[in-house]
Protein backbone atom coordinates (compact mmCIF):
# COMPACT_ATOMS: atom_id res chain seq x y z
CA UNK A 1 0.00 0.00 0.00
CA UNK A 2 1.21 3.45 -0.86
CA UNK A 3 1.79 6.01 1.80
CA UNK A 4 -1.03 8.18 0.12
CA UNK A 5 -3.37 4.88 -0.02
CA UNK A 6 -2.55 4.49 3.38
CA UNK A 7 -3.02 7.91 4.56
CA UNK A 8 -6.72 8.06 2.96
CA UNK A 9 -7.26 4.84 4.37
CA UNK A 10 -6.79 6.22 7.85
CA UNK A 11 -8.60 9.27 6.78
CA UNK A 12 -11.63 6.83 6.19
CA UNK A 13 -11.64 5.26 9.38
CA UNK A 14 -11.52 7.94 11.11
CA UNK A 15 -13.97 10.09 9.50
CA UNK A 16 -16.63 6.90 10.24
CA UNK A 17 -16.27 6.90 13.57
CA UNK A 18 -16.13 10.46 14.15
CA UNK A 19 -19.17 10.47 12.22
CA UNK A 20 -21.04 7.48 14.30
CA UNK A 21 -20.14 9.36 17.64
CA UNK A 22 -20.99 12.85 16.28
CA UNK A 23 -24.74 11.06 15.85
CA UNK A 24 -24.20 9.78 19.15
CA UNK A 25 -24.27 6.18 18.19
CA UNK A 26 -22.61 3.50 20.17
CA UNK A 27 -20.55 0.51 17.61
CA UNK A 28 -23.74 -1.65 18.10
CA UNK A 29 -26.11 1.40 16.94
CA UNK A 30 -24.36 1.59 13.57
CA UNK A 31 -23.78 -2.49 13.25
CA UNK A 32 -27.02 -3.18 13.78
CA UNK A 33 -28.27 0.31 10.67
CA UNK A 34 -25.36 -0.82 8.23
CA UNK A 35 -26.32 -4.69 8.70
CA UNK A 36 -23.17 -5.41 9.96
CA UNK A 37 -21.48 -7.15 13.13
CA UNK A 38 -20.61 -5.28 16.00
CA UNK A 39 -16.74 -6.66 15.64
CA UNK A 40 -16.65 -6.28 11.91
CA UNK A 41 -17.80 -2.65 12.41
CA UNK A 42 -14.89 -2.38 15.40
CA UNK A 43 -12.32 -3.81 13.20
CA UNK A 44 -12.81 -1.12 10.20
CA UNK A 45 -12.84 1.77 12.40
CA UNK A 46 -9.54 0.20 14.22
CA UNK A 47 -8.35 -0.57 10.80
CA UNK A 48 -7.53 -4.27 11.74
CA UNK A 49 -9.87 -5.31 8.80
CA UNK A 50 -9.53 -4.12 5.37
CA UNK A 51 -12.18 -1.41 3.64
CA UNK A 52 -14.09 -3.16 1.39
CA UNK A 53 -16.23 -0.67 -1.37
CA UNK A 54 -19.56 -2.95 -0.56
CA UNK A 55 -18.87 -2.38 3.05
CA UNK A 56 -18.32 1.52 2.46
CA UNK A 57 -21.95 2.04 0.58
CA UNK A 58 -23.27 0.42 3.48
CA UNK A 59 -21.62 2.54 6.06
CA UNK A 60 -22.49 5.79 4.00
CA UNK A 61 -26.09 4.68 3.96
CA UNK A 62 -26.32 4.33 7.67
CA UNK A 63 -24.07 7.44 8.57
CA UNK A 64 -26.60 9.43 5.91
CA UNK A 65 -23.78 10.63 3.71
CA UNK A 66 -22.62 9.71 0.35
CA UNK A 67 -19.68 8.00 -0.32
CA UNK A 68 -18.06 10.72 -1.99
CA UNK A 69 -18.14 12.26 0.76
CA UNK A 70 -16.77 9.76 3.05
CA UNK A 71 -13.72 9.20 0.81
CA UNK A 72 -13.04 12.49 0.24
CA UNK A 73 -9.49 13.61 0.36
CA UNK A 74 -8.11 16.75 2.49
CA UNK A 75 -7.66 19.22 0.44
CA UNK A 76 -4.34 21.63 0.88
CA UNK A 77 -6.18 24.75 -0.20
CA UNK A 78 -7.73 25.53 3.21
CA UNK A 79 -7.10 28.75 3.84
CA UNK A 80 -7.65 31.72 1.17
CA UNK A 81 -7.00 35.44 1.29
CA UNK A 82 -10.35 37.66 0.61
CA UNK A 83 -10.47 40.06 -1.83
CA UNK A 84 -10.42 43.86 -0.95
CA UNK A 85 -13.39 46.41 -1.93
CA UNK A 86 -11.93 49.53 -1.04
CA UNK A 87 -14.82 51.29 -2.37
CA UNK A 88 -17.62 49.80 -0.84
CA UNK A 89 -15.25 49.48 2.60
CA UNK A 90 -15.39 45.45 2.48
CA UNK A 91 -13.88 42.30 2.03
CA UNK A 92 -15.07 39.51 -0.19
CA UNK A 93 -14.29 35.56 0.03
CA UNK A 94 -16.03 33.06 -1.97
CA UNK A 95 -17.20 29.52 -0.52
CA UNK A 96 -14.75 27.01 -2.45
CA UNK A 97 -17.52 24.24 -1.85
CA UNK A 98 -20.52 26.11 -3.30
CA UNK A 99 -19.38 28.87 -5.63
CA UNK A 100 -22.66 30.48 -5.68
CA UNK A 101 -21.94 31.22 -2.11
CA UNK A 102 -19.92 34.61 -1.06
CA UNK A 103 -18.86 35.94 2.73
CA UNK A 104 -18.52 39.56 3.25
CA UNK A 105 -17.46 41.65 5.89
CA UNK A 106 -18.38 44.97 6.10
CA UNK A 107 -17.93 47.91 7.85
CA UNK A 108 -20.69 50.54 8.27
CA UNK A 109 -20.95 53.96 9.54
CA UNK A 110 -24.08 55.29 7.80
CA UNK A 111 -28.05 54.35 9.28
CA UNK A 112 -30.18 52.99 6.49
CA UNK A 113 -31.54 54.72 4.24
CA UNK A 114 -34.94 56.90 5.64
CA UNK A 115 -36.26 56.65 2.01
CA UNK A 116 -38.00 53.61 0.75
CA UNK A 117 -37.39 54.03 -2.59
CA UNK A 118 -33.73 53.21 -1.52
CA UNK A 119 -34.33 49.73 -0.13
CA UNK A 120 -33.35 46.81 -2.32
CA UNK A 121 -35.32 43.79 -3.59
CA UNK A 122 -34.34 41.18 -6.01
CA UNK A 123 -33.92 37.11 -5.95
CA UNK A 124 -31.99 35.14 -2.96
CA UNK A 125 -31.46 35.02 0.86
CA UNK A 126 -28.89 36.50 2.68
CA UNK A 127 -27.70 35.79 6.01
CA UNK A 128 -25.43 38.60 8.73
CA UNK A 129 -24.50 38.44 12.05
CA UNK A 130 -23.29 41.58 13.40
CA UNK A 131 -19.76 41.21 14.76
CA UNK A 132 -19.43 44.87 16.31
CA UNK A 133 -21.77 47.29 17.19
CA UNK A 134 -25.39 47.84 16.67
CA UNK A 135 -26.56 47.54 12.91
CA UNK A 136 -30.41 48.29 11.76
CA UNK A 137 -32.10 46.22 8.86
CA UNK A 138 -35.26 47.50 6.91
CA UNK A 139 -37.15 44.52 6.12
CA UNK A 140 -40.12 45.34 4.32
CA UNK A 141 -42.41 47.46 6.73
CA UNK A 142 -40.31 46.19 9.59
CA UNK A 143 -37.32 47.47 11.35
CA UNK A 144 -34.78 45.35 13.31
CA UNK A 145 -32.07 46.53 15.73
CA UNK A 146 -29.42 43.82 15.01
CA UNK A 147 -26.90 43.44 18.18
CA UNK A 148 -23.28 42.18 18.28
CA UNK A 149 -23.25 38.54 17.81
CA UNK A 150 -27.03 38.40 16.80
CA UNK A 151 -27.75 36.95 13.30
CA UNK A 152 -30.35 37.58 10.44
CA UNK A 153 -31.42 35.66 7.85
CA UNK A 154 -33.94 36.68 5.10
CA UNK A 155 -35.50 36.31 1.62
CA UNK A 156 -34.06 39.33 -0.68
CA UNK A 157 -37.38 39.68 -1.94
CA UNK A 158 -38.58 41.35 0.70
CA UNK A 159 -36.88 44.98 0.30
CA UNK A 160 -34.63 45.60 2.79
CA UNK A 161 -31.84 47.98 3.32
CA UNK A 162 -28.96 47.65 6.67
CA UNK A 163 -27.46 50.46 8.68
CA UNK A 164 -25.48 51.44 11.52
CA UNK A 165 -27.02 52.31 14.21
CA UNK A 166 -25.47 54.92 17.05
CA UNK A 167 -21.88 54.57 15.81
CA UNK A 168 -19.76 52.38 13.48
CA UNK A 169 -20.50 48.52 13.06
CA UNK A 170 -19.10 45.52 11.36
CA UNK A 171 -21.23 42.81 9.50
CA UNK A 172 -19.97 39.59 8.18
CA UNK A 173 -22.67 38.41 5.68
CA UNK A 174 -23.06 35.50 3.67
CA UNK A 175 -24.92 35.82 -0.07
CA UNK A 176 -26.35 32.80 -2.65
CA UNK A 177 -25.20 33.49 -5.92
CA UNK A 178 -28.55 35.55 -6.59
CA UNK A 179 -28.46 37.96 -3.30
CA UNK A 180 -24.85 38.53 -4.28
CA UNK A 181 -25.86 39.33 -8.44
CA UNK A 182 -28.50 41.93 -7.02
CA UNK A 183 -26.05 44.09 -4.40
CA UNK A 184 -23.26 43.90 -7.18
CA UNK A 185 -25.88 45.49 -10.04
CA UNK A 186 -27.20 47.85 -6.98
CA UNK A 187 -23.22 48.72 -5.95
CA UNK A 188 -22.67 49.56 -9.91
CA UNK A 189 -25.65 51.23 -10.37
CA UNK A 190 -27.09 48.77 -12.72
CA UNK A 191 -30.04 47.03 -11.07
CA UNK A 192 -33.70 48.09 -11.31
CA UNK A 193 -33.98 48.69 -8.02
CA UNK A 194 -31.05 51.39 -8.52
CA UNK A 195 -33.26 54.96 -7.43
CA UNK A 196 -32.64 57.71 -10.16
CA UNK A 197 -30.87 60.48 -8.80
Amino acid sequence: MTQEAGELDSLVRKRIRALRVAQGWSLEELAARARVSQSTLSRIENGQRRLALDQLVTLARALDTSLDQLVETATDDVVSSPMIDAAHAQMRWPVKADPGMTVIRRRMTEPPPDNPARMRAHPGREWLVVLSGTATLLLGNRRFRVETNQAAEFPTMLPHAIGAEGGPCEILGIFDRDARRGHQRDEDGTGPDRPAR
